[in-house]
């Protein structure tokens, strides 16, 4: 199974910010555009597993991720989920918080079902590199701001 590395170009590629025990990326699945995932360096599979900075890590870049998809997106809110276990849908043994940002009127997540809500086995498309450097560099240019 895979695991995310900071330093793999394809993660490079769509990386946004990073600390010094986290790293946010867009997914290569998204469900809209902005849809990014924020996770720790440490190799872990469950949340259970995080240590206390770990989690702090993760959380203060979600806030700076919210708030500079708020700016140059325009998302009005946002869902925020992960998987844990492969019963519960979880197909990366690495820890992930997924941040979707939401606008009124998107065509995003319309039905809940928990073990489909991050993984929909053909139902979603992978979003062309290009697109994601792009939006990317447009979350990072409103890193802060």
């Amino acid at each position: 199974m895979q695991t995310f590395d900071i330093n793999s170009s394809r993660i490079q590629k769509r990386l946004i910010a990073n600390n010094h025990l986290a790293f946010a990326f867009l997914t290569h699945m998204t469900i809209l555009p902005g849809h990014t995932l924020v996770c720790p360096l440490r190799q872990v599979a469950s949340s259970d597993d995080l240590t206390h900075e770990e989690w702090h890590s993760i959380l203060s870049l979600k806030t700076q991720i919210c708030i500079a998809l708020k700016k140059s997106l325009g998302a009005q809110g946002f869902n925020f989920a992960w998987n844990q276990a492969e019963v519960a849908g979880q197909t990366v043994p690495h820890f992930h918080l997924h941040i979707v940002p939401r606008s009124s009127g998107d065509n995003g997540i319309i039905e809940y079902e928990p073990r489909k809500f991050l993984y929909r086995t053909g139902s979603r498309s992978i979003t062309p590199m290009e697109e994601l450097e792009n939006t990317a560099l447009l979350i990072k240019n409103n890193l802060n701001n």
